[in-house]
């Protein structure tokens, strides 16, 4: 269960899939509606800006062409980010494969996170996010996930394919190196 949703959130999204499986429509439209907005975010997080939305729909055609193969050890919407980061992974790999797309670079990543926003501001806003942008891939998506979307080490261990121990650590290394390059 997301820590950050109250405890009725999971049976909420169990009765949305037991409906959809009872042939309700509106229920897939409801769990698309719950979750695709923090989908989209994720996404934009790791630098998805022009493809985002229709990752967000290949998300979606995913999570419900194999909706029965979620056991539940984590929350659905641990589970529909994790499908969403292996879409974007094997879609920068197709781009890689052809010669007539440029490859998404590491310095390509959206570094805009909501909670930052209201924290900071002007001149300070930006030297955060100049930080953030030296960040590594992994440091860069483990701080959006803990930073931007509150998900616990658990969670984000999940969508990232790690362990909790070595989510916690980007985490750390990842605010040490964002505190030492706003001093710098």
């Amino acid at each position: 269960m997301d820590e950050r949703d109250p405890p009725d959130d999971s049976r909420l999204d169990q009765t949305l899939i037991s409906r959809w499986r009872a042939g309700d429509e509106r229920a897939a439209t409801q769990l698309v509606e719950r979750h695709a907005h923090q989908v989209a975010r994720y996404l934009q997080s790791l630098g998805a800006r022009d493809a985002v939305e229709e990752l967000v729909q290949d998300t979606f055609v995913r999570v419900f062409s194999s909706l029965d193969s979620f056991r539940g050890d984590s929350s659905l919407r641990t589970w529909i980010f994790t499908i969403a980061r292996r879409l974007l992974l094997d879609s920068r790999r197709a781009f890689k494969r052809r010669r007539d797309v440029e490859p998404v670079h590491e310095g390509d990543a959206v570094t805009e996170y909501d909670a930052l926003d209201g924290m900071i501001a002007g001149e300070s806003g930006q030297r955060v996010l100049d930080a953030v942008e030296r960040l590594s891939p992994t440091q860069r998506e483990v701080f959006a996930l803990r930073v931007g979307e509150g998900r616990s080490y658990r969670e984000i261990a999940a969508i990232v394919g790690t362990t909790e121990g070595a989510a916690r650590v980007h985490y750390h290394n990842a605010v040490r190196t964002v505190k030492e390059n706003l001093y710098v």
